[in-house]
């Protein structure tokens, strides 16, 4: 059951790309006309974004603009010209639950037919942008936060990555 889920949920979102080259999550309306990608932002919404989690520095060509959680030190990381830089201190992984999948298909691209960057999930576009979800003080209001969760604070104006054991913000 949880595999025809997963396949319809990507089934609607390559629908959906193909037509609109935008999608919204947990919401109806995209905020302008600049977003490729959007999550739901009502006050109540305590889920963010989960990164994937790597053992180690993915090998190959890598994009400027990658977020992963790397679980060899335990922290979040983005790859920003041409180097790694860690956008949290040492956290914890040990609550991340393995992948045992066999799922090795090349991911899911929106915005474009094709993508540049090697992902399960790549946003390509010249001119839109990635909306994250809004939570006001995920700190205090994620009550089960998972390592490699980010989201944009709205209460600090900030963006927000956890570590797996404590919340970093970011100005």
């Amino acid at each position: 059951m949880k595999h025809i889920k997963s396949l319809s949920t990507v089934l609607i979102v390559l629908a959906f790309n193909t037509f609109h080259a935008q999608v919204a999550i947990g919401k109806d309306i995209i905020e302008g006309k600049n977003t490729i990608l959007d999550f739901n932002n009502s006050p109540e919404n305590t889920k963010g974004l989960i990164l994937p989690a790597t053992k180690g520095l993915p090998a190959g060509n890598t994009a400027n603009g990658t977020f992963i959680f790397d679980t060899s030190d335990d922290k979040v990381k983005v790859y920003e010209n041409n180097s790694w830089k860690a956008l949290s201190d040492t956290g914890n992984s040990t609550t991340i639950k393995a992948n045992d999948s066999n799922e090795n298909g090349a991911g899911v691209i929106i915005g474009e037919k094709e993508g540049s960057a090697d992902g399960v999930l790549v946003l390509e576009s010249p001119d839109k942008a990635m909306i994250l979800p809004k939570i006001s003080s995920p700190h205090l209001s994620v009550k089960d936060p998972y390592p490699g969760m980010i989201c944009y604070d709205t209460a600090s104006k900030t963006f927000a990555v956890f570590d797996g054991t404590v919340w970093n913000f970011w100005k």
